[in-house]
């Protein structure tokens, strides 16, 4: 259908009149197009209810104008294989239930509950979508939300959701109010605003930073940012008067000529900072401490007392505060940072962040390593995260490990030496040996990438690939930060498929196999190729069938088996290896009510059964073949009295007569030969004549279908699908009971099976076993020249100082997101990997490895709670960093099933005399 331009865009005035749900969905689509687009920094979008949403989407989605031909084609399909009621109107826009309060906020501001989730508690629209859905539902209330723009070397638009919420505290009468802003917003904006809300002109007020109900500094009225000034989430700002309009508070100008916000700071009270004076201009100093809520700081050690202070946790920054302990408690670093290396401090690097986030680093691990205070807010660097990184800015919970593989990716070419880095070409090894290739590649790495980072974090390994086809060899020598080990499974899970044959030769069977339960559908494949004495020529293609139809192919054999439910019904259908090339064809099922389990009205036709799954052999060219093909698909479930429940039907044609039909049991399999003759004289049979069955091609979600006739045209390598509509004939020539009624793949049981236990040592072995290529990694070979699956092998090559290892407990796809619990012992003290070093150079280095530093995730996916396990660089002694508290820890409870990432320190090596 198509929409005039005039009726599509209409003024306010006239947008709200009726439509209809395909004009509805035509003009939303219009404008969200439009408006996507034409993306600028402040935009607005609003909030709804998804709940109502979806509603709507229902309401739009069934009116797409492809409606069957045929009363007995079945359009949309619930779960239940029924023809659903037609979707109502939805009423008025209802998004009450997201509000925190309507009014609690001054300023007329909305805010939002907190934890709501995009998709599953909300959507956003454009406001353009807004005005018009309002228009036409009325409702509300409206949530507006700015566009936003985040990250300073990569800019990425973002609706701030949750804008800034700042309690204001009136020190007049301690009176406290609420205010939402953006954390864009100006501080020249937010005078504005907190001067309108109490009827002060903005020259007689002052505003403070008030976190942590002390005044760390006052916010000069500039165009400064609040998110620049380090104003947090739900954090107190402090109002008061200025009764003499003549005292000027200390201030400094930036470079654009805005008061900076900053306070005198008594010089006792200064911490020590790097040598050159980097922070020292004008008598004063940038926001640290004090502003990060601190106490007053003394004298920089590492002995007793240095290294115990706690970081406060800013909203969910648990994951920030866990890494930032581990790295500040890396014996090297310390060293480093509690030095002068402003002369390392590379600011002109293009992928750097102009030496911003290794001076923040630097002054966050020097506060950490100050006496006399018990936590501090890390406010400011914070700050610089979430200028730089804006993935981890906002108040989600984030990945410890992304966020510390960011902060040594960033503070390495924030200190990187290297100021214009060399280019070198990538040389073959042309059988020169692997000590010259890897010293080779070494060296050119080091060329380049020369910092604190690399001298102590950095290691090298050895990757092999092999060609399957034509046996080529690659070999590449590659720097890590750290290793990413698997955690090898060897739980068993027991799963139940049901078998059905793709050529008519046997009736579905159900097979239960026992497969690892961290598995792949590879796995599952080999296990029922097994089970089902699988042919050389045949193979196996995975499906889920949800509601009578094929929610899902399981095309992908590294898939992994924790995406398939242990309530879900899967199939497996056996086809010729090259099926690929092949035309498939996919029958589903439909018949009256009387037939089946689904009684709703009389005369409502139903999905029934389990889809069948069938290739078309290259002969067949028309929909009588087609025809043909479902004949011998049902084959199986052919009622006769022969001693044989497995028969086929072959028909033949004799010379001047009507057909007759023969059957053969399924141990006496026909040939190519025999089955190319059945299809042809199939479809002399009903050239001229209707087809025996009632077909009609229908699309994935049964949306439209048409009947099938004989002159349709088959292509090979197309995927058909088929409606059959069983009418009496074929409820008393055939056996459908034989179709429904798929096992589950797990009937569910109370017991619960406890994680099992595996080793560090298991999983570096999986992390370097060879392994072949998944299908979205293809290797190139130069020899074929073409994409191959090779397989792939990895060794340790050179070990790093510190060597970091992240035990990979997430695992993300599109269907599922899942954590494995299991135990992972790992040695405290004596971590020896010399048999894992491929290398012979590196025998002289010690590749024993003493522990240092975890962090630890405890919980679920989506949220749990991060802390760290710290060895104290002096004493002896271990320390538990759960956010801002800090107590100690007996090294004999360290390892838990909650260790995430692991910090070791290569013991050095003694000389023996």
């Amino acid at each position: 259908m198509t929409i005039p331009s005039s009726r599509l865009l209409m003024d306010n005035e006239t947008s709200c009149l009726p439509f209809t749900p395909e004009e509805e969905k035509l003009i939303v689509n219009k404008l969200s197009n439009i408006a996507e687009s034409n993306l600028k920094e402040g935009d607005l979008y609003f909030v709804i209810s998804n709940s109502w949403f979806k509603e709507w989407q229902e309401y739009i989605k069934q009116h797409n104008g492809d409606f069957p031909v045929d009363e007995r084609c079945t359009r949309s399909l619930h779960a239940n294989g029924v023809l659903p009621k037609k979707a109502n109107r939805p009423g008025k826009i209802d998004n009450s239930f997201l509000i925190l309060n309507e009014a609690g906020v001054e300023g007329g501001d909305l805010q939002l509950k907190r934890n709501l989730e995009e998709g599953h508690d909300y959507v956003l629209v454009h406001q353009e979508v807004w005005k018009r859905l309002y228009c036409w539902y009325k409702g509300g209330p409206a949530i507006p939300r700015k566009l936003i723009s985040l990250g300073f070397l990569h800019k990425t638009f973002v609706v701030e959701v949750y804008p800034l919420g700042l309690q204001v505290l009136d020190a007049r009468n301690n009176k406290k109010f609420s205010i939402c802003m953006s954390k864009k917003s100006s501080v020249r904006e937010l005078y504005n605003k907190v001067a309108k809300i109490l009827g002060h002109q903005e020259e007689n007020i002052r505003i403070w930073d008030f976190f942590n109900k002390r005044k760390n500094s006052l916010l000069f009225v500039s165009d400064k940012t609040l998110e620049e000034v380090n104003l947090q989430m739900d954090q107190d700002i402090l109002f008061e008067v200025q009764l003499d309009t003549s005292i000027h508070f200390g201030s400094r100008m930036d470079s654009t000529g805005n008061a900076l916000a900053l306070v005198p700071i008594e010089s006792s009270k200064l911490p020590v900072t790097i040598a050159a004076g980097l922070a020292k201009s004008n008598g004063y100093l940038p926001p640290t401490d004090m502003v990060d809520g601190s106490d007053s700081l003394s004298t920089i050690i590492k002995g007793d007392g240095g290294g115990l202070v706690g970081l406060q946790n800013l909203g969910n920054t648990c994951f920030m505060n866990s890494s930032i302990q581990c790295l500040v408690h890396t014996p090297p670093l310390v060293e480093y940072f509690l030095q002068d290396y402003s002369h390392e401090i590379n600011k002109h690097n293009p992928i750097g962040m102009h030496g911003e986030l290794a001076i923040a680093f630097g002054d966050l691990l020097r506060k950490l390593w100050s006496i006399g205070q018990a936590s501090i807010a890390p406010r400011a660097f914070k700050g610089k995260l979430a200028r730089f990184a804006p993935q981890f800015s906002g108040y989600n919970q984030h990945d410890s490990h992304e966020l510390l593989a960011f902060l040594l990716d960033g503070l390495h070419e924030d200190l990187n030496r290297v100021k214009s880095k060399p280019y070198f070409e990538t040389r073959n090894a042309n059988g020169r040996p692997d000590e010259e290739v890897a010293g080779e590649c070494w060296d050119n790495h080091k060329a380049r990438n020369d910092s604190i980072i690399v001298d102590i974090c950095q290691g090298q390994y050895k990757s092999t690939l092999v060609c399957p086809v034509c046996s080529k060899v690659s070999v590449t020598f590659d720097p890590f930060m750290y290793l990413s080990l698997p955690l090898p499974s060897t739980v068993k899970r027991s799963m139940t498929v049901t078998v059905f044959s793709g050529d008519g030769t046997a009736l579905p069977m159900p097979y239960a196999v026992t497969v690892l339960k961290h598995g792949f559908c590879k796995d599952l494949l080999q296990a029922l190729s097994t089970a089902c004495c699988l042919k050389s020529d045949e193979s196996l293609l995975l499906a889920e069938v949800y509601g009578h139809r094929i929610y899902r192919y399981f095309e992908n054999p590294f898939e992994p088996l924790s995406m398939i439910k242990d309530e879900e019904h899967i199939a497996a259908y056996k086809l010729p290896k090259n099926h690929e090339e092949l035309a498939k064809l996919e029958i589903i099922h439909q018949s009256k009510e009387k037939y089946t389990s689904n009684v709703l009205n009389s005369g409502v036709r139903t999905l029934l059964g389990a889809p069948l799954v069938s290739c078309l052999p290259e002969y067949a060219t028309t929909g009588a073949d087609i025809q043909s093909a479902v004949r011998l698909m049902l084959s199986p479930l052919l009622k006769t009295k022969a001693n044989c429940p497995l028969a086929q039907i072959y028909t033949s044609k004799e010379s001047g007569s009507a057909s007759r039909t023969s059957v053969f049991c399924s141990h006496n399999p026909q040939s190519e030969l025999a089955k190319e003759s059945m299809y042809k004289m199939d479809t002399d049979q009903e050239a001229n004549g209707e087809l025996s069955f009632h077909l009609f091609l229908t699309d994935e979600r049964g949306l439209s279908c048409s009947a099938l006739d004989n002159e349709f045209h088959i292509r090979q390598g197309q995927f058909f699908r088929v409606l059959l509509d069983w009418t009496d004939s074929e409820h008393d020539l055939y056996d459908v009971s034989y179709l429904k009624d798929l096992p589950e793949v797990q009937r569910s049981t109370a017991k619960k099976t406890r994680p099992e236990a595996t080793s560090l040592f298991s999983c570096l072995e999986a992390f370097l076993k060879e392994e072949p290529l998944g299908p979205d990694d293809m290797w190139y070979c130069p020899n074929c020249k073409e994409h191959r699956q090779a397989t792939k092998k990895l060794d340790l090559w050179r070990l790093p100082e510190i060597l970091i290892v992240h035990l990979k407990r997430f695992s993300y796809n599109q269907y599922l997101k899942d954590k494995l619990d299991a135990f992972v012992s790992f040695p405290i003290c004596n971590l020896d990997l010399s048999k894992y070093i491929k290398s012979n150079f590196a025998a002289a280095q010690s590749h024993i490895y003493e522990l240092y530093a975890i962090s630890n995730h405890s919980g679920g996916l989506g949220g749990g709670h991060y802390t760290a396990y710290v060895k104290l660089m002096e004493g002896n002694r271990w320390c538990d960093f759960d956010d801002a508290s800090v107590h100690s820890i007996s090294e004999d409870d360290i390892r838990t099933r909650a260790a995430y990432v692991l910090f070791y320190r290569r013991r050095v090596k003694v000389e023996s005399h």
